[in-house]
């Protein structure tokens, strides 16, 4: 299997669930890097059916080492990042500031609530394959799955 092309179809998507755990881009830069380095270590050793689930295991691991490591670790509010679109500043602040809500109302969920709902509805992933990234049975994700929504859910609608 050839890394390149798989860091090519993957390193965006990993980027993206990165940062979403840790709401910083450097962290989810060198968290990157160090998922395609563990893979480049292990890529040959193991017959892997699913590369792109088997990366978000890599990542998440990764994460989690980090946290552990750095006990400390503070999850920062991202940054002001502009974008350059046809949209007008208003639409694109409202946006913004919903998708803002939302994640926040993500990372107050319990953690295993949390990597469940990033992984499969903000990052698409399916639930086995979540399910085999996060090492649990499929019918406990799924109760994660179903849990953390509704909590989602009951936040949105308090804010209306």
């Amino acid at each position: 299997m050839e890394l390149d092309q798989v860091y090519r179809d993957n390193v965006n998507d990993l980027y993206r669930y990165l940062y979403s755990l840790s709401k910083d881009h450097f962290i989810a830069e060198d968290l990157v890097q160090e998922s395609f380095y563990r893979a480049y270590l292990h890529l040959e050793d193991y017959e892997i059916s699913n590369i792109r689930a088997w990366l978000f295991k890599v990542a998440y691991h990764a994460f989690i080492d980090l946290l552990r490591k750095n006990k400390r670790f503070v999850i920062q509010e991202p940054k002001e990042e502009r974008h350059s679109s046809k949209e007008t500043p208003e639409k694109r602040l409202l946006e913004k500031e919903s998708f803002q809500l939302l994640i926040n109302d993500i990372h107050s969920l319990k953690e295993q609530e949390k990597h469940v709902l990033l992984l499969c509805d903000l990052h698409q992933l399916s639930y086995s394959e979540a399910a085999e990234i996060l090492e649990m049975n499929l019918n406990t994700l799924k109760s994660h799955l179903h849990r953390g929504r509704k909590k989602v859910m009951e936040k949105v609608k308090e804010r209306k």
